[in-house]
């Protein structure tokens, strides 16, 4: 298997899969998905999921973002059928998100008539746009000095309001989500140590719409490890202390990694398949 462009889209298909991810990564790091996240994707794909990730590009108005990676997905889905790489009978759609493609995925979910078999979120975070993005209003005082010899010119008074927000806000995207979320079957995972996630703050807004079909699973990790990379270490013909050290660094990079594809892997196929 190998990554193609199409549509927008980066898709990995198997040669006969049994269903489809739709991958949304992070603010920043999900221009090139199929490199930031490429362990983790080719896992899917190696188990027999087509796999779609659509980059994307962080702007403060989140609706026109998951009104484009779903005209994206969308898009890229329809040529993959039509050129037969995938099948035309159905098969289902997983939506798997890591912290902002979670709330792309919920947003989604809550504004979009979309068919899922379910949603993978890994990561979860709805801050404001302040605590998202702290060079923000830095960014916007050094526009607004720019701008102040031209409206003095005007005979203009400047009067700045940097109170800018995502579109939806932290409050509205929640409150989509508890009025319109269509998407019943989730998995919400949090690392240990990731400081900024929120899951435990979205989990009882899905088990109060869907309950009994929303699981929480706590990992070892932090709000990096989807982005892990298995690391190759060969050794020599003779086994040194160098390849100790070698074989060890790689055990404990990827053992996080690892038990998070192993997660995923059951959720998505819990009698085992292939």
């Amino acid at each position: 298997m190998d990554w193609q462009e199409i549509s927008g889209s980066w898709v990995l298909i198997p040669p006969r899969p049994i269903g489809i991810v739709h991958f949304l990564g992070g603010a920043f790091i999900a221009a090139a998905p199929q490199v930031t996240y490429r362990s983790l994707l080719e896992q899917l794909g190696s188990q027999g999921y087509g796999v779609i990730a659509t980059p994307f590009l962080n702007t403060l108005d989140h609706t026109a973002i998951a009104r484009d990676v779903l005209n994206s997905f969308e898009t890229t889905l329809y040529r993959l059928q039509a050129s037969n790489l995938l099948p035309q009978q159905y098969l289902p759609i997983y939506g798997v998100g890591h912290s902002m493609g979670c709330k792309l995925h919920l947003l989604i979910g809550s504004l979009f008539s979309v068919e899922r078999a379910g949603n993978i979120l890994m990561s979860f975070n709805n801050y404001p746009a302040k605590r998202a993005i702290p060079l923000l209003e830095q960014l916007n005082l050094n526009s607004a000095k720019r701008a102040i010899p031209l409206l003095e010119q005007l005979n203009i008074n400047p009067v700045f309001d940097f109170d800018v927000e995502f579109i939806p806000s932290p409050q509205q995207t929640n409150q989509l989500i508890t009025d319109n979320y269509q998407v019943r079957r989730n998995l919400l995972i949090k690392f240990t140590n990731d400081e900024i996630d929120q899951t435990l703050s979205l989990n009882p807004i899905l088990q109060q719409r869907f309950p009994n079909m929303v699981a929480l699973q706590k990992l070892p990790g932090n709000h990096l490890t989807p982005l892990g990379q298995d690391i190759s270490w060969q050794t020599g013909e003779i086994f040194t202390p160098l390849d100790a050290v070698g074989q060890w660094i790689k055990q404990g990079l990827s053992k996080d990694l690892n038990q998070l594809k192993r997660e995923i892997s059951r959720w998505l196929n819990p009698v085992g398949g292939r």
